[in-house]
This record gives structure tokens, C-alpha cells and sequence, in this order.
């Protein structure tokens, strides 16, 4: 089923820094969701206050994302390494760096924070939308409170994307455990001073105690996230001294850089506001926009831990190649990081598919809603692998300093997504959150296929048939790992929600739930890895290496 062509083994610090990545980025996922969970539990998710914080509280993202999202993540590793050589290992450039970040962000967070009641205006929508009167001044009081978010969101992309730089990967990934932590305590101190759902569905009962405490503990959250990052500094072998001196240093080459990113973020932002306009078209009563957030996040959690994880490391690495010029080695980085994180990716997402009932149920409250969020994410891991690629793909142009390219790709995608969205208006109400997630998926795969194809123009091949041999494999192993978590889930009494004649454990709780979800995804998750083991893929061999090491040496 596979060529025998050699995997080379991937260096032992990208193996350990794909390690620490993943292991945090294990650990505060798990904890964000168990914070979603008990954000349900306490607000609710289908009334006008729930619909008001998410708002709200997604603002921050969504402000961020425009001003400093991308640029950090797709400017900073290069310059940074390219940097280090200077005379004084780029101290001068990071010292610049970091006192024109803190002073462009603080003056963002200031601006937005005063224009609240415009940006929930623009985001939340007006006549017929899921907010109206008592529930629009609710996400106004709620997001003067969220949007210091911005700074601190800012601030800590920043620290951690030097700190990415110079090799030292896990505190970035680790950071938001603390931010979690704080979130979910300030929930269960919102539970037990004011009580849980269905006492906060009427957005007219929200005092001034309710708002501070839940969107404070929110923000404060984002702020120790950020800060804890300034005990590791050290790691990177720098110092740091305000320098209001922003010329002579090379910073004059980041800003072009990132004057491209900034539009493509602007272009995805005016996308997102398309989609939330969209989905709160169906109703004061409907949840597509918590439904829609709720899918998102599980959608986002392989990606986050495999294509993250494995793309961080690489990608600073191969941005060294790139300044030094040999591109022989950064297509070799690409092709192995590429069919590993696919390899990873489908069996996760194939997983996620099959236990996407239970996983629905654990979060949402009631049958409909089940149906609701897992018919979402179902949607949305349609495009999940390409997806990850393109997430690689886009890093390696940034490497190789081109931002403009991948501009003009992502203005392709957000056209593509802008007219489905759209169209997704002719939907029926129910059906609008599922239709904009169709959407994401089939614009995210044509944007991740026209990507692959202009760089491997740019590269002169980026081993484009070995990768998608790989593909057609990982594909076929998926199949019978479907079959199987079908089953479990079935066995499980997990198919009564959508009219087969059986309930039974599955749902009968929270801990049925997870259980469920842990079990279905397991005997999925293993029948594929066994599939792909039995076919001697060489990619999942070498990643069993360290393991085995490790079992050895226990």
C-alpha cells in the first residue's frame, strides 16, 4: 500500500518541542473545554444572555485577530531568526520590537474599548437578530469589561512568538492552562453568588455585579496568560530595555512584511462579520451563534494539538533554512512535517466524526441541541485536513519572507466563503449554522489546493506524489475505523438522538457522555493507527520510535 522510500527521522528538538506543544496544548484545551462546559451549566447557551457574552467575550478575538492576529505568528519567527545574526544576537531589534508592540496595542485596546457600543453594533447585528434591546446593552456593559482582552491577547503573541524564536516553545503552549484556570474559577464564584441556568436567560437581570464578575474573571484570565510568559525570558538569552528608537534596526522590512498580513487578516474579519451577521439572522430565540462557537472550538482542538504542535517547531526552523538559503532542505522539513501532521490529522478527525453525538451532548442542553452542534462540527471536519495543511502550507511562504502570495490566496477563500454565507441565508433557520459551516470547509479546501499549487511553483516541487499517495492510504484507513466507532457508539446506545431505535448509556450524563466520547474515539483512533500499521507506513513507524524508546528505557 506504501512506497519503501526512507522517512528520515524528524531532528530530536523539533521531536521534543512538538512534545512540550502538544502536551500543554493537551492539557489547556481539555481545561477550555470543561470552562465551555460550565460556561453552559451556568448561563445557559440558547437565550439572549448567553448570545451576549459570546459576543462579547469573542470581540476581543476577533480585534486582535484584525490589528495583530497573523502578523506576529507570520512575520515575527522569520524576522527574529534572521535577526540573530546580527552583531548583538538581535537584541537592539527585539528591544524595538517589543516597546512598538506594547505601545500599538495599548493604543488599539484604548480605541476599541471606547468604541464598544459600535463594534457590538457591528458584530451582534439588528432587527431579527439573536440580540435585541435588553440583550444589546447587556453585550455593550459585557464588552467594556472583555475588550482589555485585546492587550493582553496581544502581548502575549508577542512574548510568545520570541520566545518561539529562540527555541524555548513550551511556555507558550503551557500559558493558557493559567488563563483556564482563572476562567473557571470565576465561573463557579459567578455559580454560587448569583446562581446557574436558567436563572440568567433574561438579559433585563444582569446587574452590574453579574457583568463585572463574569467578564472580569474572563479578562483577568487573559492577562495572567500573557503575563506569566515574563518569567521565561530569560530562556532566550536576552535581556530587555525600552528603546523608543524604531528606525536603523530592521524593522522597516517587518512592516512591509506584515502590511500584506494585515490585509489578509482585515479580509478574514470582514468575512467573520459576514458569518456572524448570517447567523444570527435566525432568530432572537435560535443558538447557531453559540452552536456555531461550541463547534468550532471541538472542531479546532486536533488542530490545535497535532498541526500546531508539529508546524511550530518546524516552521522557525525551516524560516533558517529559508535566510540561509537552502531550499532543498526547508522542501524536505515540508514534505516530512506535512505527511506526519496529516497522518495525524485524519485519524483524529475521523475520531472526532464518530463520536461527534456524545461529544455534542456534553456541551449542549437537550436533544435539539445535540443534533444542532454535533450536524456543525460534522460539517466542519469535512474540511479539518485541509485545513492543517494549509495552516503549514501558509507558514512555510511566510519562511521564505512572501506575504504578499498567500493575500491574494486568502482573498480567494473569504470571496468563496462571503457568497456560500450569503447564500446560506436561503437555508432554513434551523439549518444556517450547518450551512455556514459547509461553506468554511469547501472554501478552506480550495484555498489550501491553490496554495499548495503556487508554492510548489515557488519551491520547484514540494514532493507533491509521495504526499498524496500518503493521503490516499490515510483515507482508506479511515473507513474501517468509521465503521468500528459507528459501532461502539451504537453498542454504546448512542444512535437513539437521530431515530435508530436505541438509547442507553451514552447520554444518560456528563460522565456518560465523556466516557463515550473517550471510548467511541479510542476504538476508532486505534482501529486506524492499526490499519496503517499492518500496511507498513513509515511515517506512523517512525513516530512509534521515540515510544518504544521510552518504553525501553521505563
Amino acid at each position: 500500500m506504501t512506497d519503501s522510500a526512507p522517512v528520515p527521522a524528524p531532528p530530536r528538538g523539533i521531536g521534543r518541542a512538538s512534545a512540550a506543544l502538544a502536551s500543554g496544548t493537551i492539557v489547556s484545551r481539555g481545561l477550555g473545554f470543561v470552562s465551555a462546559a460550565v460556561l453552559a451549566w451556568t448561563i445557559g447557551q440558547q437565550n439572549q444572555g448567553a448570545n451576549a457574552f459570546a459576543i462579547a467575550n469573542q470581540l476581543p478575538n476577533n480585534i486582535y485577530a484584525i490589528v495583530a492576529g497573523g502578523l506576529l505568528s507570520a512575520v515575527l519567527v522569520p524576522q527574529i531568526v534572521r535577526a540573530a545574526h546580527h552583531e548583538d544576537g538581535g537584541q537592539r531589534f527585539i528591544d524595538r520590537l517589543v516597546t512598538l508592540g506594547i505601545v500599538a496595542f495599548l493604543g488599539v485596546t484604548v480605541l476599541a474599548t471606547v468604541c464598544a457600543p459600535l463594534l457590538v453594533a457591528l458584530y451582534a447585528g439588528t432587527g431579527g437578530s439573536a440580540l435585541q434591546g435588553d440583550g444589546i446593552a447587556l453585550a455593550v456593559s459585557l464588552a467594556y469589561w472583555c475588550l482589555p482582552q485585546i492587550f493582553f491577547y496581544a502581548l502575549y503573541s508577542l512574548l510568545g512568538e520570541v520566545l518561539n524564536a529562540r527555541g524555548v516553545f513550551g511556555p507558550f503552549t503551557w500559558a493558557p492552562v493559567l488563563n483556564n484556570v482563572v476562567a473557571i474559577a470565576g465561573l463557579v464564584v459567578f455559580a454560587i453568588l448569583f446562581g446557574v441556568d436558567p436563572a440568567h436567560r433574561d438579559p433585563g437581570s444582569w446587574d452590574a455585579a453579574k457583568v463585572a464578575l463574569l467578564a472580569g474573571s474572563a479578562t483577568i484570565g487573559v492577562a495572567s496568560q500573557a503575563l506569566i510568559l515574563l518569567l521565561f525570558w530569560r530562556r532566550t538569552g536576552l535581556g530587555f530595555r525600552p528603546d523608543f528608537h524604531w528606525r536603523g534596526v530592521g524593522l522597516g522590512s517587518t512592516g512591509k512584511a506584515a502590511a500584506w498580513v494585515f490585509g489578509m487578516i482585515l479580509v478574514t474579519q470582514l468575512a467573520g462579520i459576514v458569518q456572524s451577521q448570517v447567523a444570527v439572522s435566525a432568530g432572537a430565540d435560535d443558538p447557531s451563534v453559540a452552536v456555531l462557537r461550541t463547534s468550532w472550538l471541538i472542531f479546532m482542538l486536533p488542530h490545535s494539538i497535532v498541526a500546531v504542535s508539529i508546524a511550530t517547531p518546524y516552521f522557525t526552523r525551516m524560516s533558517a533554512h529559508a535566510r540561509d538559503g537552502q531550499l532543498g532542505r526547508l522542501r524536505d522539513d515540508l514534505s516530512a512535517s506535512l505527511r506526519t501532521i496529516i497522518l495525524l490529522i485524519a485519524g483524529a478527525g475521523v475520531a472526532l466524526a464518530a463520536s461527534a453525538l456524545p461529544f455534542a451532548a456534553f456541551f449542549a442542553h437537550g436533544t435539539h441541541e445535540t443534533i444542532g452542534i454535533s450536524g456543525v462540527l460534522l460539517a466542519y471536519l469535512i474540511g479539518l485536513v485541509p485545513f492543517s495543511a494549509q495552516f503549514l502550507l501558509q507558514r512555510t511562504f511566510y519562511a521564505l519572507g512572501d506575504t504578499r502570495t498567500p493575500f491574494f490566496v486568502q482573498l480567494l477563500q473569504s470571496g468563496l466563503f462571503v457568497a456560500g454565507a450569503l447564500t446560506a441565508l436561503l437555508l432554513p433557520p434551523g439549518a444556517i449554522a450547518a450551512g455556514i459551516a459547509i461553506v468554511t470547509s469547501l472554501a478552506g479546501t480550495i484555498q489550501a489546493l491553490v496554495t499548495a499549487m503556487l508554492l510548489r511553483r515557488r519551491l520547484g516541487g514540494i514532493d507533491g506524489r509521495r504526499v498524496l499517495g500518503r493521503v490516499g492510504v490515510y483515507a482508506l484507513a479511515a473507513v474501517p475505523a468509521a465503521i468500528v466507532g459507528v459501532l461502539v457508539l451504537w453498542a454504546l446506545g448512542g444512535l437513539g438522538l437521530i431515530g435508530l431505535p436505541t438509547t442507553g448509556f451514552a447520554f444518560a450524563n456528563r460522565f456518560a457522555e465523556l466516557v463515550s466520547v473517550v471510548v467511541v474515539g479510542g476504538a476508532t483512533g486505534l482501529v486506524y493507527l492499526g490499519v496503517l500499521w499492518l500496511a507498513r507506513v513509515p511515517e506512523l513507524r517512525q513516530l512509534a520510535g521515540p515510544l518504544r524508546a521510552l518504553l525501553r528505557r521505563s
